[in-house]
């Protein structure tokens, strides 16, 4: 008996037409955010308006104890009310009306990576709690001056703030996983029936019993030694980002398949990085592997020659994040330059590569040859976090000291 596949419809042009016009809309909550940013600058002159009152008054002596506090309490309020509308200025433009391009930027909100109309009305939530609780406790600090009645409503609308916020919040896990599912429902219905190329996915925390350990996972990495990036000895380096290090400590471009790229002298601690870096995406639950850029050159090569590259490059994609290190201390001819070239390539934006080398990117010629070496640089630096770092040998010092004692 014959098969009847189902059958699905493409939408028609004038459907695709009237979904993009409507679509198109959102434009029109841009204004909106642009009032909000002069409603901002308001608050800005109300702030240092009250800040000019209360210093006038604390130096001409008007100011009793009960009037310092409450005008305080004023300008912690309007901070928290300007904080506010930051969130709904940027979360909400990010949300409804187009994407803020931040990445990469040392001062991008945490929150903005992931943010959503659920983690939006969440965030709004608490942050109106905050505000409910310093006006309650303004009531609570002038309680002679303040009403019966409105004491009690006050507390009983700063209860159902928080009531309000804790159902949200309550809400909005289920709501994600009821939409995450909506969507894998609708790619699977869309998916082709033949097979589909194997996108890699980053490793996560370990959540079952047959999954490896963190203790596991650090020795499979192969790391010449354990770092951790607490005891980088910071004051070392003539010039270091520690903002971008701290950043990079939580791990956010594993997640978004970034790469990462120490660049500085011998000795300056380029691989103590890498492999602290390493060890905390182990213990985060990723899978990482270290080796040294000859050792990777000579992997790649033998699985070349056995005929087996791409299953090689396949199996990598177990791991999260691959590092590379001493890169600039032996040159590569052109062959195995194609080698590392196709490594990079077949990681790009699909998970992370952690570099470490003694020469800035640019340079990357006089250790790679052959045509390959620009096209594999572009990749590797296109979604990178480059940390340059300057000084003299740590080791050196070590042992020039040490021969001085």
């Amino acid at each position: 008996m014959p098969i009847v596949q189902p059958t699905s419809r493409d939408p028609s042009p004038t459907t695709t037409t009237l979904g993009y016009a409507l679509f198109a809309t959102r434009w029109l909550q841009a204004p909106l955010y642009f009032g909000l940013v002069a409603a901002q600058g308001v608050y800005v002159y109300k702030f240092f308006n009250e800040l000019w009152t209360l210093i006038l008054r604390c130096v001409s002596g008007q100011a009793t104890e009960t009037y310092v506090m409450l005008a305080v309490l004023k300008l912690v309020d309007v901070v928290m009310i300007a904080n506010l509308l930051i969130m709904v200025i940027v979360g909400g433009y990010e949300t409804f009306v187009s994407r803020i391009g931040l990445q990469g930027h040392r001062d991008q909100p945490e929150w903005l990576s992931h943010v959503n109309s659920n983690v939006l009305k969440v965030k709004l939530a608490t942050a109106i709690v905050g505000i409910s609780s310093v006006h309650l406790l303004q009531m609570f600090v002038d309680v002679h001056h303040t009403p019966r009645h409105s004491l009690l409503w006050g507390t009983v609308i700063h209860m159902a703030f928080i009531a309000s916020a804790a159902i949200l919040a309550y809400m909005s896990g289920p709501m994600a996983a009821h939409a995450e599912r909506g969507h894998q429902k609708t790619h699977r219905e869309h998916a082709p029936e033949e097979p589909a190329e194997k996108v890699f996915v980053p490793a996560q925390a370990a959540s079952r019993e047959d999954e490896p350990s963190a203790e596991e996972r650090l020795r499979a990495a192969g790391f010449p030694a354990r770092k951790q990036l607490e005891d980088f000895d910071s004051e070392h380096p003539r010039s270091f980002d520690r903002e971008i290090v701290a950043r990079l400590g939580k791990l956010d471009f594993v997640a978004t398949r970034r790469n990462v790229a120490f660049v500085g002298p011998p000795g300056t601690g380029k691989t103590h990085l890498a492999v602290g870096l390493g060890v905390r995406a182990c213990q985060a639950g990723h899978s990482v592997l270290f080796a040294t850029a000859a050792a990777w050159a000579a992997r790649l090569a033998g699985a070349r020659d056995a005929g087996r590259l791409t299953e090689e490059l396949a199996a990598l994609d177990d791991h999260a994040v691959l590092i590379v290190d001493e890169i600039g201390y032996t040159p590569f001819d052109a062959e195995t330059t194609a080698l590392f070239f196709q490594l990079v390539a077949h990681r790009y934006e699909r998970a992370s590569l952690i570099v470490t080398g003694d020469r800035p990117l640019g340079r990357w010629d006089e250790i790679f040859g052959g045509p390959s070496a620009p096209a594999m640089v572009d990749r590797l630096a296109h979604h990178a976090e480059v940390v340059r770092i300057d000084g003299d040998s740590y080791r050196m010092r070590r042992a020039t000291s040490a021969w001085a004692d």
